[in-house]
């Protein structure tokens, strides 16, 4: 008996629709995402596959399970409610002297991203834990009342409380919590410690901070997607997508959305790891550009790089340090405000600029037709011919070509330059934000990028991805089936799991293995009930363990995975060994009779992998469609051949300039590459070293 499995991901213009069945059939599509209401688009993009499929909502009887970018989008368009901060007394600056360090030494002109909560919404509260866990002075209850009374009058929707050392004991945040839910139920409480229980405070602050920032806009829209899922018939609970790369239970995840700060993107580096093995190519670069954002994220072994902190809208040339900190597992990614929406413009300077402010979905680009009157990356991308408006999402959406036009002669006016040429332009600034974005992020992690193949997918990554590859000197580009959905369709191949880290700071040799046992035993539990939520057995949930340590008197640290058995037999020993290894791998050296400390403990609650067929893209036979048309290339026309993707066989060989179209995307292939067919159903473009 057939079974089917919903993919449902929301970006920030487009929402993607993945319905797969067990044999491998898969049906697909795209519709606008409805930003005053996500469930209408959801709910569009749910009745659209399933009509194509010819089945009914209680036919959905494996997994529901949803990713999206709403919650980045947020952050980077700064379209988030009003927010307020409470801090212990004295510590009321912390979001802007953020760590005191400068990321750049010897630039005069430094930038920041602003806090997300200003300071006229921080509040300090007359409260003190000390590092020891003993409170030296209780929240009073008046003093929390006055500042409710002061929320109520700045209209606040959520607060964030972040209190020093709360990460050692949160009575003293918890009894805010308590007094807010007795005296104003309907304004949204975050704490740190629940929300990241780490040392460290301007980390913990900005993740609470964000997570407050983001909470009003996904616990009501969660709820209301499980209920509303149950009144049209599904069976299933649906599962949220994580950073981390796996997915929990809708209800859990609507408390912590600072966790799917990187939902989708991170379905689609996990199925960026998925085609890896395919291909048994190990190191690739996933880049993902849709019409919001691009996201770029480097394969090592076949598995993403992962992360416990990382940034979210750096500010400044991609530089770490330069935008938002997170202190939460997630696959390590950059991400940007350059996607086939973002709006194009010229600076005080007189340079074109792109992003990080975006059309979405309303009113759109110029070429949607919705009263967008900007220039934005796909009206560039109709000018120069790349996109045909006739066949736009197969010419269910048509594009208004007049419309684009008129949008860069505007933007053209302002640079001196024709249509064509500001057209190019904007294609070739954009292409090179991404490559600078790709560039950066590899750099900093030790990684060569130059020649890694590029898996391209999003709606807007075929089109712009070899001129990526070219500006970061890769010669292969994968477009894999359904990449215009693949992050949808990731979110299937995906197991439950989430990551939970406590700070517990201790010389390795002086260690309270009671307390240690005790903070295990509280994530493991935490792990566990997160995993029954997500509908996974007591008998298949997998625990895995590690510790974060270093050096005394250094500031970073080494993780460490553990074995079980290590911590059960309190082994201080091997834990030394397994920690000199690691650092010794990563620096080229060990510090011979320096002190160790174990500054946090992990817990990685999972279930098994997903075991669900690969889809499938047919094709139905041979030549090229016999098209062409002129497509502006460096601002002068050229006569490029146009495929249909879905008529090309094996052994052919497409020789660019050229395009390939797909209902829901568009392939552009620069002159000197050629396109093949893999097995797989991917097209593969290669560059040549000589001139065709």
């Amino acid at each position: 008996m057939t079974r089917y499995s919903l993919a449902i991901d929301i970006g920030g213009t487009f929402t993607d629709a993945v319905l797969l069945a067990s044999d491998g059939s898969s049906y697909v599509d795209k519709t606008l995402t409805t930003h005053n209401n996500l469930l209408e688009g959801f709910f569009r993009g749910v009745d659209l596959v399933l009509g194509k499929a010819g089945i009914a909502p209680g036919d959905v009887d494996d997994v529901i399970v949803h990713a999206t970018t709403v919650v980045t989008n947020a952050l980077i368009e700064r379209k988030g409610p009003p927010v307020a901060l409470l801090l212990t007394e004295g510590f009321r600056d912390i979001l802007y002297i953020r760590e005191e360090h400068r990321y750049d030494m010897y630039d005069p002109q430094i930038e920041f991203a602003e806090p997300l909560i200003p300071m006229e919404r921080t509040f300090t509260v007359n409260e003190r834990v000390f590092a020891d866990a003993s409170v030296g002075t209780a929240v009073d209850r008046a003093e929390i009342l006055d500042i409710i009374a002061k929320c109520r009058e700045m209209g606040i929707v959520s607060v964030a409380v972040c209190f020093l050392n709360s990460y050692r004991n949160g009575a003293n945040e918890e009894e805010v919590r308590k007094i807010f839910a007795e005296e104003a139920p309907d304004i949204y409480v975050s704490l740190s410690s629940v929300i990241a229980p780490q040392m460290r405070e301007y980390l913990r602050a900005s993740t609470v901070a964000i997570n407050a920032y983001t909470v009003p806009i996904t616990r009501p829209y969660l709820s209301a997607l499980i209920a509303e899922l149950k009144t049209r018939g599904f069976a299933q609970q649906p599962l949220i997508m994580l950073s981390n790369g796996g997915v929990i239970g809708a209800e859990r995840a609507s408390t912590i959305p600072v966790r799917m700060i990187e939902s989708g993107p991170a379905a689609g580096a996990l199925v960026a790891c998925y085609f890896s093995r395919i291909f048994g190519i190990p190191d690739l670069i996933s880049f993902d550009m849709g019409g919001t954002t691009a996201k770029a994220c480097m394969v090592q072994n076949h598995e993403p790089l992962v992360t416990g902190t990382f940034e979210v809208d750096r500010r400044y040339r991609f530089k770490p340090g330069s935008g938002m900190p997170i202190t939460v597992p997630s696959i390590d990614m950059i991400e940007i405000g350059a996607g086939g929406g973002s709006i194009a413009s010229v600076d005080d300077l007189g340079l074109l600029k792109i992003g990080p402010e975006s059309a979405g979905s309303m009113p759109g680009p110029a070429c949607y037709g919705r009263g967008g009157e900007n220039a934005c990356v796909t009206d560039a991308d109709v000018v120069l011919g790349i996109l045909d408006p006739k066949r736009f999402l197969g010419g269910d959406m048509q594009l208004d070509t007049a419309a684009a036009e008129k949008a860069l002669d505007e933007l053209g006016a302002k640079l001196s330059l024709p249509r064509s040429q500001a057209a190019w332009g904007v294609f070739e600034v954009v292409c090179e934000q991404m490559a600078a974005a790709t560039r950066t992020h590899a750099t900093e992690r030790g990684i060569d990028y130059r020649g890694l193949p590029l898996l391209a997918f999003g709606g807007a990554g075929p089109v712009h991805a070899c001129m990526v590859a070219e500006l970061t000197e890769s010669t292969k580009v994968i477009y894999p089936p359904l990449a215009s959905v693949l992050s949808a369709f990731g979110t299937l191949v995906t197991p439950a799991q989430i990551d939970l880290v406590r700070s517990l700071v201790a010389p390795l040799g002086a260690l309270d293995w009671d307390a240690v046992d005790a903070v295990l035993a509280s994530m493991t539990a935490e792990g566990g009930d997160a995993l029954r939520e997500a509908g996974i057995p007591d008998a298949q949930a997998r625990f895995a363990y590690a510790v974060e340590m270093r050096y005394a008197g250094q500031q970073s640290e080494v993780r460490i995975n553990l074995p079980a058995e290590v911590i059960s037999a309190r082994d201080s020993v091997r834990f030394e060994a397994l920690f000199e290894a690691e650092y010794h791998h990563q620096y080229g050296l060990k510090l011979s009779g320096m002190g160790i400390e174990i500054v946090n403990w992990l817990v990685t609650a999972s279930g098994a992998q997903a075991d669900r067929p690969g889809a499938r893209q047919a094709t139905t036979g041979a030549d090229r469609t016999g098209e062409s048309r002129a497509v502006f290339i460096h601002g002068k026309p050229e006569s490029v051949n146009v495929y249909q993707r879905a008529l090309i066989a094996a052994g052919d060989r497409i020789v660019g300039p050229a395009i390939i179209e797909e209902r829901e995307t568009t392939i552009f292939v620069l002159k000197n590459w050629v396109a093949t067919l893999h097995d797989s159903g991917s097209i593969v473009a290669e560059k040549t070293k000589g001139v065709l």
